[in-house]
C-alpha cells in the first residue's frame, strides 16, 4: 500500500549569500515559510529580512574568514552573492564572483556543510550566437565580451569541480532573466531607459525569462534533491519559464506593467555593436563613471536567441514553473503601481 502521506520537512540550518538582494530575499523567505534557521551573509543589513526572522550576518564575500565564520554549522549554503552588471573592471568581477565563490567553498569544507546551491547564469556558455534550445551539454566559448560571464564561468567551473569530489555536494543553477516584484537590476533598467530604448535586430529572438518565485523555487527543489541523491552532486541546470518569447515583446509587457508605452525605433545589430565597441572605448580612456549606454555584449544579448532545454531540471529536480509569465506581469504591475521600486 502507498504512503500518499505528505512529505515532512526536517527543518535544516541555511546560509544565503546575498540574502538581502532580489533573488536572495526570496529563497531565504521560501525557507522560512518552511521552518528553516536561515541566516543571511550581506554588506549591509535589510529590515525587510528581520521582519521574516531571517538572522543577518553583515560581512564582505571577499573575507575569507568572515565567509568562514558564516558557514559554521549550517546544513545548506545557497551562495547567490555576486557581482552583476555588464560594465566595470575585471579585477572588481574576479575580486567578487570567484574569489568570493573559493571563499564559500573553503567554508564549507572547514565546517563540514554537505551542501552548496550556487546561482549561475546561462551567460557563461553564450557565445555571441544563437542558442535555440540548447542543453546544460553546450560548451563554454573560448573568449567573452563581457568580466561578468567570464568570472561567472569560472567560479562555476569551481564548483562543479568540488561537487564531483562531494567537498561539498553542489548544484550550480543558471536562471535566466529574472523579474518580478522586488527586482532591483532588470525592471528598473528598462523602466528608467523606457524614453531612450530602441529594438535592436528585427526583434523575433525570443528568449527565455524567469519569474522570482520560480527561480527561488527551483533553489529550494535543488537544495532537497541534493540531499536525497548525492549522484546530482556537480551537476548544472538551466532553469526558466519554459516559455522562450520574443525579448522585446517581452521588454514591451513589463514597461505596459509600469504604465509606459511600447518601445517605439529599431537600430540594426551592426549599428548597435559599434556604437557599444565605441563607447566602451571612450568611457575606458576617459575613465568616466557610470556605464556605458550600450555595450558590444548588451547588443548581442538583445539581438541573439537564447533559450535552453530544461528537461533536465525537470526530471532531476522535480522542477516546473508555476507562475505563467501572465500571472507575473499582473503580479508585477500590481507591486509598481503600489509604488514598488521607488
Amino acid at each position: 500500500m502507498t504512503d500518499r502521506r505528505p512529505h515532512q520537512h526536517h527543518p535544516q540550518r541555511a546560509l544565503v549569500t546575498g540574502g538581502g538582494g532580489f533573488l536572495g530575499f526570496a529563497v531565504c523567505e521560501r525557507l522560512r515559510c518552511r521552518g528553516d534557521a536561515v541566516v543571511s551573509f550581506s554588506r549591509h543589513r535589510y529590515p525587510e529580512l528581520d521582519r521574516i526572522g531571517v538572522d543577518q550576518i553583515t560581512g564582505d564575500i571577499r573575507d575569507p574568514d568572515a565567509v568562514a565564520e558564516a558557514c559554521r554549522e549550517k546544513d545548506v549554503v545557497f551562495h547567490v552573492a555576486a557581482r552583476p552588471g555588464v560594465w566595470g573592471p575585471y579585477a572588481a568581477y574576479a575580486a567578487v564572483n570567484v574569489d568570493g565563490t573559493q571563499h564559500v567553498l573553503a567554508g564549507c569544507r572547514r565546517h563540514r556543510v554537505s551542501r552548496l546551491i550556487y546561482t549561475s547564469s546561462p551567460s557563461v556558455v553564450f557565445d555571441g550566437t544563437d542558442m535555440a534550445g540548447v542543453d546544460e551539454s553546450v560548451p563554454y566559448p573560448a573568449r567573452y565580451e563581457n568580466a561578468y560571464p567570464e568570472t561567472k564561468a569560472r567560479a562555476e567551473k569551481l564548483v562543479i569541480a568540488a561537487g564531483r569530489e562531494n567537498a561539498p555536494m553542489t548544484v550550480s543553477l543558471r536562471p535566466h532573466l529574472i523579474w518580478g516584484p522586488r527586482d532591483n537590476h532588470l525592471v528598473p533598467r528598462i523602466i528608467e531607459r523606457a524614453a531612450r530604448l530602441r529594438r535592436i535586430g528585427n526583434g523575433g529572438n525570443r528568449v527565455d525569462t524567469i519569474y522570482i518565485d520560480n527561480a527561488a523555487d527551483a533553489h529550494i527543489l535543488a537544495a532537497d534533491r541534493l540531499a536525497a541523491s548525492a549522484r546530482l552532486s556537480g551537476s548544472v541546470y538551466f532553469i526558466s519559464q519554459d516559455e522562450p518569447v520574443p525579448v522585446w515583446d517581452m521588454v514591451d509587457r513589463i514597461l505596459a506593467a509600469a504604465g509606459k508605452p511600447p518601445v517605439k525605433g529599431t537600430v540594426s545589430f551592426p549599428a548597435a555593436w559599434t556604437a557599444g565597441a565605441v563607447l566602451e572605448t571612450v568611457y575606458r580612456l576617459l575613465r568616466l563613471k557610470g556605464e556605458p549606454p550600450m555595450t558590444r555584449f548588451v547588443a548581442r544579448e538583445l539581438a541573439t536567441t537564447h533559450w535552453f532545454d530544461i528537461s533536465a531540471a525537470k526530471r532531476d529536480l522535480g522542477y516546473a514553473p508555476k507562475v505563467t509569465i501572465d500571472e507575473g506581469l499582473g503580479r508585477l504591475a500590481e507591486w509598481l503601481q503600489a509604488g514598488g521600486g521607488q
